[in-house]
């Protein structure tokens, strides 16, 4: 099926939410309309969709929350699935190819759902070696960390701390570090140590037991996916990046004065947000098939228990992502 006037179902069933608030806010519905795909879309079957912080921060009303103009709202950037419609006959991605990628959510409607119409340069062939719930914990969390590492232009043999290191973002953002060739310091609780080491982290701090600054040696940059929502952490890194080193904050409102602080340090500062790469995906897809970056998850809900699943990341300490089966 590659034409635009092959039969399709019209409408999916759906996670969906009618005002922002609380996990218990978020219902299942079969009422919502299958997204119709328009130029170079290619509308996909989705056999599963990730959790991420940014789907809780803006189900609560933060995030980017500000962008959705209408409810029920539908969020979710990450699926992985099959094609069931190409935009063109000649396009790459045919129908019965699987697929991975992330939406620009909420310019587009989410994942939490049957099908998705994902533009082509959000997407791209799925790994092999990787299940559809495995696949669809990456694209976000790894294309953030590649994004992170890139911004912080990090080079082998730099020292690099890594905050969250055994989280969505940092479990990548470590392996993906450790492959560029840094010097990895990576922050976690007490029980993720090893699984840091495992990672490729050079050293792992214990942030329970001690304040990660003590008694650390200058870093050349950090990847701060905490920012200042516990304990200053943010605050607190610059004082452990050499002069004219660099920061990257990702979290989204997680450090207001962040700019200020970090030029009266004398660091280069700079946010990250993460966009939909299909080039970058590609990449990605090649360090896993090659075993040189794994896919951690820490649990797979069905779409039915989505508000369990929301529960369970906002509860914090999730080791890898959290994944969602679409029946």
């Amino acid at each position: 099926m590659t034409s635009a006037d092959s039969p399709r179902p019209h409408t999916m069933l759906a996670a969906v939410y009618d005002t922002p608030g609380p996990a218990q806010n978020l219902r299942l519905t079969d009422e919502v309309s299958v997204p119709f795909a328009l130029s170079d879309e290619v509308l996909v079957r989705v056999h599963a969709s990730a959790l991420n912080p940014i789907d809780t921060k803006t189900r609560a009303g933060r995030g980017v929350a500000s962008g959705i103009v209408r409810y029920p709202a539908l969020i979710g950037s990450d699926f992985a699935g099959v094609v069931v419609r190409a935009p063109y006959e000649a396009h790459p991605l045919q129908p019965g190819t699987e697929v991975y990628g992330m939406l620009p959510v909420p310019r587009v409607s989410g994942s939490y759902a049957q099908y998705v119409a994902a533009p082509s340069l959000s997407i791209a062939p799925k790994p092999d070696n990787l299940s559809f719930t495995e696949a669809a914990a990456v694209p976000l969390a790894a294309m953030t960390a590649w994004g992170a590492l890139d911004a912080a232009e990090i080079e082998p043999g730099q020292r690099v701390l890594i905050h969250a290191g055994a989280g969505g973002v940092g479990h990548f953002a470590v392996q993906l570090a450790a492959l560029r060739g840094a010097h990895v310091i990576a922050t976690g609780s007490a029980h993720n140590l090893d699984f840091l080491r495992e990672l490729g982290a050079a050293e792992a701090i214990d942030y329970t037991a001690r304040n990660f600054e003590e008694g650390l040696a200058p870093v050349d940059a950090v990847i701060d996916l905490i920012g200042n929502v516990h304990a200053n952490t943010g605050s607190r890194s610059l004082g452990v990046i050499v002069e004219g080193g660099v920061i990257v904050n990702v979290p989204s409102g997680s450090w207001p004065e962040f700019a200020a602080e970090a030029e009266a340090a004398g660091v280069r500062g700079t946010h990250y947000k993460v966009s939909p790469d299909a080039r970058v995906l590609e990449q990605i897809t090649a360090l896993i098939e090659s075993d040189q970056l794994r896919v951690v998850l820490a649990d797979t809900y069905p779409l039915e228990r989505i508000v369990e699943a929301h529960e369970a990341l906002e509860a914090g300490h999730t080791r890898g992502k959290i994944a969602i089966s679409i029946p």
